[in-house]
Protein backbone atom coordinates (compact mmCIF):
# COMPACT_ATOMS: atom_id res chain seq x y z
CA UNK A 1 0.00 0.00 0.00
CA UNK A 2 1.62 4.13 -1.01
CA UNK A 3 2.57 6.20 1.84
CA UNK A 4 -0.77 8.52 2.44
CA UNK A 5 1.01 11.57 2.06
CA UNK A 6 3.77 12.90 0.00
CA UNK A 7 4.71 15.84 1.95
CA UNK A 8 4.28 17.71 4.51
CA UNK A 9 2.87 20.63 2.39
CA UNK A 10 0.25 17.78 1.26
CA UNK A 11 -0.69 16.96 4.65
CA UNK A 12 -1.44 21.05 5.26
CA UNK A 13 -3.52 21.58 2.17
CA UNK A 14 -5.42 17.84 2.43
CA UNK A 15 -6.63 19.40 6.09
CA UNK A 16 -7.80 22.53 5.24
CA UNK A 17 -9.69 21.07 2.65
CA UNK A 18 -11.78 19.70 5.25
CA UNK A 19 -11.80 22.23 7.69
CA UNK A 20 -8.98 21.43 9.75
CA UNK A 21 -6.55 24.64 9.84
CA UNK A 22 -3.18 22.98 11.01
CA UNK A 23 0.59 24.33 10.51
CA UNK A 24 3.79 23.06 9.50
CA UNK A 25 4.44 21.41 13.13
CA UNK A 26 1.10 19.49 13.23
CA UNK A 27 1.33 18.16 9.63
CA UNK A 28 5.19 17.04 9.84
CA UNK A 29 4.22 15.07 12.97
CA UNK A 30 1.14 13.34 10.88
CA UNK A 31 3.71 12.87 7.80
CA UNK A 32 6.26 11.05 9.67
CA UNK A 33 4.25 9.12 11.81
CA UNK A 34 2.59 7.89 8.10
CA UNK A 35 6.26 7.12 6.93
CA UNK A 36 7.59 5.50 10.38
CA UNK A 37 4.49 3.48 11.19
CA UNK A 38 4.48 5.10 14.77
CA UNK A 39 1.51 6.03 16.80
CA UNK A 40 1.02 9.95 17.77
CA UNK A 41 0.81 11.20 20.91
CA UNK A 42 -1.30 14.33 21.19
CA UNK A 43 -1.40 16.59 24.29
CA UNK A 44 -2.89 19.64 25.10
CA UNK A 45 -5.28 21.51 27.29
CA UNK A 46 -8.67 20.27 26.56
CA UNK A 47 -10.74 21.75 23.58
CA UNK A 48 -7.75 22.45 21.35
CA UNK A 49 -8.46 20.19 18.61
CA UNK A 50 -6.78 16.47 19.58
CA UNK A 51 -9.56 14.69 18.75
CA UNK A 52 -10.49 16.39 15.61
CA UNK A 53 -7.62 16.06 13.91
CA UNK A 54 -7.72 12.47 14.38
CA UNK A 55 -10.93 12.49 12.68
CA UNK A 56 -10.06 14.67 9.76
CA UNK A 57 -7.28 12.53 9.09
CA UNK A 58 -9.33 9.61 8.94
CA UNK A 59 -11.50 11.68 6.54
CA UNK A 60 -9.10 13.00 3.99
CA UNK A 61 -7.07 9.07 3.85
CA UNK A 62 -10.57 7.72 3.49
CA UNK A 63 -10.02 5.49 6.19
CA UNK A 64 -12.37 4.39 8.96
CA UNK A 65 -11.91 5.74 12.32
CA UNK A 66 -11.71 3.37 15.56
CA UNK A 67 -12.18 5.31 18.60
CA UNK A 68 -11.81 3.85 22.09
CA UNK A 69 -12.48 6.16 24.45
CA UNK A 70 -10.38 5.64 27.72
CA UNK A 71 -11.93 6.10 31.41
CA UNK A 72 -10.74 5.19 34.54
CA UNK A 73 -11.26 1.10 34.87
CA UNK A 74 -11.42 0.31 31.09
CA UNK A 75 -9.99 -3.13 31.04
CA UNK A 76 -9.13 -6.06 28.35
CA UNK A 77 -12.73 -6.71 28.33
CA UNK A 78 -13.56 -3.42 27.10
CA UNK A 79 -10.17 -2.06 25.19
CA UNK A 80 -9.20 -5.39 23.73
CA UNK A 81 -11.60 -8.63 23.08
CA UNK A 82 -13.95 -10.77 25.33
CA UNK A 83 -15.96 -13.67 24.74
CA UNK A 84 -19.60 -14.17 24.33
CA UNK A 85 -20.25 -15.76 27.50
CA UNK A 86 -23.73 -16.10 27.00
CA UNK A 87 -23.96 -17.69 23.98
CA UNK A 88 -20.96 -19.96 25.12
CA UNK A 89 -23.13 -21.13 27.95
CA UNK A 90 -26.31 -21.68 25.01
CA UNK A 91 -24.19 -23.81 23.10
CA UNK A 92 -23.05 -25.60 26.08
CA UNK A 93 -26.19 -26.11 26.88
CA UNK A 94 -27.55 -27.19 23.88
CA UNK A 95 -24.72 -29.92 23.52
CA UNK A 96 -25.48 -31.86 26.60
CA UNK A 97 -26.24 -34.81 25.07
CA UNK A 98 -23.89 -34.80 22.53
CA UNK A 99 -20.86 -37.23 23.09
CA UNK A 100 -18.72 -34.88 22.07
CA UNK A 101 -15.24 -34.52 24.53
CA UNK A 102 -14.73 -31.46 26.27
CA UNK A 103 -11.75 -30.49 24.35
CA UNK A 104 -13.72 -30.71 21.31
CA UNK A 105 -16.74 -28.71 22.88
CA UNK A 106 -14.25 -26.02 24.36
CA UNK A 107 -12.50 -25.46 20.56
CA UNK A 108 -15.92 -25.13 19.26
CA UNK A 109 -17.01 -22.32 22.12
CA UNK A 110 -13.42 -20.76 21.88
CA UNK A 111 -13.96 -19.62 18.30
CA UNK A 112 -14.59 -16.70 16.00
CA UNK A 113 -18.43 -17.38 16.29
CA UNK A 114 -17.84 -16.50 19.79
CA UNK A 115 -15.19 -13.90 20.10
CA UNK A 116 -16.63 -9.96 20.64
CA UNK A 117 -14.54 -7.50 18.73
CA UNK A 118 -13.36 -4.54 20.86
CA UNK A 119 -11.58 -1.53 19.46
CA UNK A 120 -8.22 -2.68 19.57
CA UNK A 121 -8.65 -5.88 18.03
CA UNK A 122 -11.30 -4.29 15.66
CA UNK A 123 -8.64 -2.01 14.28
CA UNK A 124 -5.87 -4.68 13.60
CA UNK A 125 -8.42 -7.03 12.40
CA UNK A 126 -9.79 -4.47 9.67
CA UNK A 127 -9.04 -4.84 6.54
CA UNK A 128 -10.08 -1.33 5.22
CA UNK A 129 -7.76 1.76 6.30
CA UNK A 130 -7.95 2.91 9.85
CA UNK A 131 -6.88 5.41 11.86
CA UNK A 132 -7.60 4.72 15.44
CA UNK A 133 -8.31 6.81 18.35
CA UNK A 134 -7.04 6.53 21.94
CA UNK A 135 -8.43 9.45 23.56
CA UNK A 136 -7.74 10.87 27.02
CA UNK A 137 -5.36 7.85 27.63
CA UNK A 138 -4.30 9.47 30.84
CA UNK A 139 -7.53 8.67 32.57
CA UNK A 140 -6.68 4.68 32.83
CA UNK A 141 -4.66 3.11 35.34
CA UNK A 142 -0.97 3.00 34.50
CA UNK A 143 -1.70 -1.04 34.76
CA UNK A 144 -3.61 -0.50 31.65
CA UNK A 145 -1.31 0.93 29.75
CA UNK A 146 0.79 -2.44 29.74
CA UNK A 147 -2.80 -3.19 27.32
CA UNK A 148 -1.87 -0.90 24.46
CA UNK A 149 2.30 -1.52 24.37
CA UNK A 150 2.17 -4.82 22.30
CA UNK A 151 -0.63 -3.38 20.02
CA UNK A 152 1.80 -0.33 19.83
CA UNK A 153 4.91 -1.91 19.33
CA UNK A 154 3.67 -4.54 17.06
CA UNK A 155 0.34 -3.98 16.14
CA UNK A 156 -1.05 -7.38 16.61
CA UNK A 157 -2.61 -9.21 19.50
CA UNK A 158 -2.27 -12.66 21.39
CA UNK A 159 -5.15 -14.40 22.25
CA UNK A 160 -4.59 -17.85 24.16
CA UNK A 161 -7.16 -19.74 22.42
CA UNK A 162 -6.98 -18.69 18.96
CA UNK A 163 -3.53 -17.24 18.86
CA UNK A 164 -1.51 -14.40 17.72
CA UNK A 165 -3.43 -12.20 15.48
CA UNK A 166 -1.54 -9.46 13.30
CA UNK A 167 -3.12 -6.63 11.12
CA UNK A 168 -5.53 -7.94 8.32
CA UNK A 169 -4.48 -5.18 5.92
CA UNK A 170 -0.45 -5.26 6.22
CA UNK A 171 -0.60 -1.74 6.57
CA UNK A 172 -0.28 -0.14 10.10
CA UNK A 173 -3.25 2.16 11.23
CA UNK A 174 -2.23 5.89 11.80
CA UNK A 175 -2.55 6.22 15.86
CA UNK A 176 -3.68 8.80 18.02
CA UNK A 177 -3.31 8.76 21.64
CA UNK A 178 -4.82 11.94 22.97
CA UNK A 179 -4.06 13.26 26.69
CA UNK A 180 -5.33 16.05 28.82
CA UNK A 181 -1.81 15.60 30.56
CA UNK A 182 -4.09 14.70 33.96
CA UNK A 183 -1.57 12.58 35.02
CA UNK A 184 2.17 11.51 33.68
CA UNK A 185 2.25 8.93 31.03
CA UNK A 186 4.56 5.71 31.51
CA UNK A 187 8.15 5.89 29.55
CA UNK A 188 6.94 3.05 27.81
CA UNK A 189 4.37 4.29 26.20
CA UNK A 190 6.23 7.27 25.18
CA UNK A 191 9.06 5.32 23.68
CA UNK A 192 6.60 3.74 20.99
CA UNK A 193 5.84 7.41 19.76
CA UNK A 194 6.25 10.37 18.05
CA UNK A 195 5.34 13.55 19.96
CA UNK A 196 2.78 16.31 19.64
CA UNK A 197 1.91 19.17 21.42
CA UNK A 198 -1.22 20.96 20.41
CA UNK A 199 -2.01 24.66 22.15
CA UNK A 200 -4.70 27.29 22.59
CA UNK A 201 -4.32 28.55 18.77
CA UNK A 202 -2.68 32.47 18.38
CA UNK A 203 -5.13 35.24 18.03
CA UNK A 204 -4.33 35.64 14.40
CA UNK A 205 -5.13 31.86 13.85
CA UNK A 206 -8.28 31.81 15.72
CA UNK A 207 -9.82 34.41 13.79
CA UNK A 208 -9.10 32.37 10.62
CA UNK A 209 -10.55 29.18 12.25
CA UNK A 210 -13.67 31.49 13.29
CA UNK A 211 -13.93 32.50 9.39
CA UNK A 212 -13.68 29.35 7.61
CA UNK A 213 -16.07 27.82 10.36
CA UNK A 214 -18.17 29.85 10.22
CA UNK A 215 -18.07 31.46 6.91
CA UNK A 216 -21.23 33.86 7.02
CA UNK A 217 -19.49 36.24 9.62
CA UNK A 218 -18.18 39.57 9.12
CA UNK A 219 -14.77 39.89 9.33
CA UNK A 220 -14.49 42.75 12.30
CA UNK A 221 -16.92 40.52 14.21
CA UNK A 222 -14.60 37.70 13.90
CA UNK A 223 -11.90 39.86 14.81
CA UNK A 224 -13.26 41.25 18.00
CA UNK A 225 -14.07 37.39 18.98
CA UNK A 226 -10.63 36.19 18.70
CA UNK A 227 -10.00 39.12 21.23
CA UNK A 228 -12.41 38.71 23.43
CA UNK A 229 -11.53 34.55 23.11
CA UNK A 230 -7.79 35.43 23.99
CA UNK A 231 -8.48 37.66 26.96
CA UNK A 232 -10.83 35.37 28.74
CA UNK A 233 -7.89 32.50 28.51
CA UNK A 234 -5.87 35.07 29.80
CA UNK A 235 -7.93 35.41 33.40
CA UNK A 236 -6.56 32.69 36.03
CA UNK A 237 -10.10 30.72 35.72
CA UNK A 238 -11.02 27.02 36.08
CA UNK A 239 -11.76 25.81 32.40
CA UNK A 240 -10.61 28.36 29.42
CA UNK A 241 -12.68 28.66 26.38
CA UNK A 242 -12.14 25.33 23.82
CA UNK A 243 -11.83 26.12 20.68
CA UNK A 244 -15.26 24.47 19.66
CA UNK A 245 -16.70 26.92 22.29
CA UNK A 246 -15.06 29.69 20.10
CA UNK A 247 -16.68 28.28 16.97
CA UNK A 248 -20.21 27.88 19.22
CA UNK A 249 -20.16 31.79 20.57
CA UNK A 250 -19.14 33.03 16.87
CA UNK A 251 -22.93 31.09 15.58
CA UNK A 252 -24.50 32.45 18.56
CA UNK A 253 -23.84 35.87 17.85
CA UNK A 254 -24.76 35.67 14.35
CA UNK A 255 -28.04 33.77 15.60
CA UNK A 256 -29.16 36.65 17.58
CA UNK A 257 -28.37 39.12 14.97
CA UNK A 258 -25.41 41.11 16.49
CA UNK A 259 -22.41 42.23 14.05
CA UNK A 260 -20.24 43.49 17.37
CA UNK A 261 -19.79 42.62 21.01
CA UNK A 262 -20.44 44.64 23.61
CA UNK A 263 -20.43 44.60 26.98
CA UNK A 264 -24.33 43.72 27.02
CA UNK A 265 -24.04 41.35 24.60
CA UNK A 266 -21.25 39.74 26.57
CA UNK A 267 -23.34 39.47 29.63
CA UNK A 268 -26.34 37.75 28.04
CA UNK A 269 -23.75 35.12 25.45
CA UNK A 270 -20.66 34.39 27.90
CA UNK A 271 -22.21 31.10 29.18
CA UNK A 272 -21.79 30.04 25.78
CA UNK A 273 -17.92 30.25 25.85
CA UNK A 274 -17.64 29.31 29.92
CA UNK A 275 -19.17 26.58 31.96
CA UNK A 276 -18.51 27.69 35.48
CA UNK A 277 -20.19 29.98 37.33
CA UNK A 278 -17.06 31.64 39.19
CA UNK A 279 -15.69 31.57 35.84
CA UNK A 280 -18.47 33.55 34.39
CA UNK A 281 -18.38 36.07 37.42
CA UNK A 282 -14.48 36.50 37.46
CA UNK A 283 -14.91 37.32 33.30
CA UNK A 284 -17.94 39.43 33.79
CA UNK A 285 -15.76 42.15 36.61
CA UNK A 286 -12.57 41.49 34.40
CA UNK A 287 -14.29 42.76 31.11
CA UNK A 288 -16.65 45.44 32.81
CA UNK A 289 -19.51 43.44 31.95
CA UNK A 290 -21.02 44.83 34.78
CA UNK A 291 -19.32 48.38 34.99
CA UNK A 292 -19.96 52.15 33.21
CA UNK A 293 -16.78 51.17 31.31
CA UNK A 294 -15.69 48.36 29.55
CA UNK A 295 -12.20 47.42 27.56
CA UNK A 296 -14.14 45.88 25.02
CA UNK A 297 -15.56 49.29 24.18
CA UNK A 298 -14.39 50.46 20.83
CA UNK A 299 -13.13 47.08 19.25
CA UNK A 300 -15.60 47.30 16.18
CA UNK A 301 -13.75 50.08 14.97
CA UNK A 302 -9.94 48.26 15.70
Amino acid sequence: MADRFESVAQVVERLREVDYLSDTSIAGVVFLADKLGKPILVEGPAGVGKTELAKCVAQITNSRLIRLQCYEGLDEAKALYEWNYKKQLLKIQAGKDNTKEWSAVEDDIFSEEFLLERPLLAAIRSEEPVVLLIDEVDRIEIETEALLLEVLSDFQVSIPELGTITSASGKRPIVFLTSNNTRELSEALKRRCLYLHIDYPTLEREEEIVRVRVPEIDDALATQIARVVASIRNLDIKKSPSISETIDWARTLIYLGRNEIDPETIGETLHVLLKYQGDIQKARKELGVDGPTSPLRGTASR
